[in-house]
């Protein structure tokens, strides 16, 4: 009775969500209704939310830390300055390895996916221009590439996945580097060459963007350096720095390298306006999840597994991929998952940083779906029609299922069970 209370309650959030309510709201709701028609009483229900909340909470604050990390790469002009340096470099013969590589390493360094895509979108639609490439292959790289940074960096969906399965963040970051580099190779190499040749071409018009006052690339890199320094004591020397400190750490050393002062508080404030969107959300995440993690749907799950003859390992990365369609968001899809199947991921023998890390990979199979923000932010970066944007989804959802595969076959690679 209370797993199928729980799913009425994810289905009536995600219902809610398609119809453009609040998506906090729209998860809180789906818990309230989801504990009452689980048979737990109203109590109880609200009782659950609140520890679901209360579980994500340290996680939240670490989230918010990351804020002035993100906020200084922004507001600097240091992210610009990275896509930028990597994009001449590599120069047109190689423009989609440039745009792909240059949306990696901006969401790889702790940049939002959807912040590094309209970062880099007005040097794409300069470059599609003059190349005559179609804004669907252009804004398909940014976002592959994109991902692939999402697996690999200090962003909130890993931090949340990191936190749930007490795991440390640089361990979860790491074995997904080569997963991630899979995932580019497809993206550039294979995905882009499916997509039909036929759509929308970029307009004229679209000037060269401005590059007044951009820091140089050795200071621009110098704050994802350092934090990722500080987070690396930890499996290198058992110097335990908390993300919570190496994150605005990061910031902070970069705006010195840069000599950026008065960046620091609007960068403070840009990430801080960014992380708190976030963070809001993953309240209403929590409540859903406590009535999850509450009911009996973790056994449901591993009933059907066992009835295909399926490994207990295939749970995290169904449960990611599941939950980030649910909620078109890795963040959101990342915490519901690892907070309801963290215990029973861990019970099947898969170890901490695998099981977050699985998680992590399989929430960007279906996050882009057009119930959440991603898909219209990244498809407004390059102005392209609903219809356009829709087109898109069955290779962002290939270039996922790479992604969760790569880890999955890590892990059974690396004999951690």
């Amino acid at each position: 009775m209370s797993a199928l209370g729980a799913l009425l309650g994810l289905l009536l959030s995600i219902i809610l969500i398609v119809k453009k309510i609040s998506p906090i709201y729209s998860l809180m709701i789906g818990a309230v209704v989801g504990g009452l028609a689980g048979g737990f009483s109203l109590v109880e229900t609200v009782g659950y939310m609140v520890e679901g909340t209360q579980e994500i909470v340290p996680a939240i604050v670490r989230i918010l830390a990351a804020g002035v990390l993100s906020g200084v790469l922004i507001k600097t002009g240091a992210a610009s300055s990275i896509s930028h340096t990597i994009i001449r470099k590599l120069g047109e013969r190689h423009v989609y390895l440039a745009l792909a590589l240059s949306t990696l390493l901006l969401t790889g360094i702790g940049v939002f996916i959807d912040v590094a895509v309209i970062t880099v979108a007005p040097i794409a639609l300069n470059i599609g221009w003059r190349l005559s490439i179609p804004k669907l292959k252009l804004l398909l790289v940014m976002i592959g590439g994109g991902k692939c940074g999402n697996i690999i960096s200090p962003n909130p969906n890993t931090i949340i996945a990191a936190e749930n399965f007490d795991a440390s963040l640089w361990s979860v970051m790491t074995v997904n580097v080569l997963p991630a580099i899979v995932g580019l190779l497809v993206t550039v190499y294979i995905v882009s060459r499916l997509l039909p040749s036929n759509g929308e071409l970029v307009g004229a018009g679209s000037a060269e963007p401005e590059e007044k006052e951009l820091p140089p690339f050795w200071a621009s890199i110098t704050a994802p350096v350092v934090t990722i320094v500080l987070l690396a004591l930890r499996p290198i020397c058992n110097v335990v720095i908390d993300p919570m400190i190496a994150l605005p750490a990061g910031g902070l050393a970069g705006i010195v390298a840069m000599r950026k002062w008065r960046d620091l508080i609007p960068g403070i404030h840009y990430g801080l306006e960014k992380m708190s969107v976030v963070a809001v959300l993953l309240v209403g995440t929590g409540t859903i999840a406590g009535i999850i993690k509450a009911s009996s749907i973790k056994d449901v799950v591993i009933d059907l597994l066992a009835h295909w003859d399926v490994s207990g390992i295939l749970i995290a990365p169904l449960s990611g991929a599941l939950m980030s369609a649910a909620t078109a968001s890795t963040t959101a899809g990342a915490t519901i998952a690892s907070s309801s199947f963290a215990q029973t991921i861990l019970a099947a023998g898969v170890s901490a940083v695998w099981g977050a890390a699985m998680i992590n990979s399989s929430a960007t199979v279906l996050d882009h779906l057009p119930h959440g923000s991603f898909f219209h932010s990244t498809g407004g970066s390059v102005e392209m029609k609903m219809k356009e944007r829709l087109r898109l989804i069955p290779y962002e959802t290939l270039i996922g299922l790479v992604l969760a595969a790569g880890t999955v076959v890590g892990y059974l690679i690396s004999g951690s069970h």
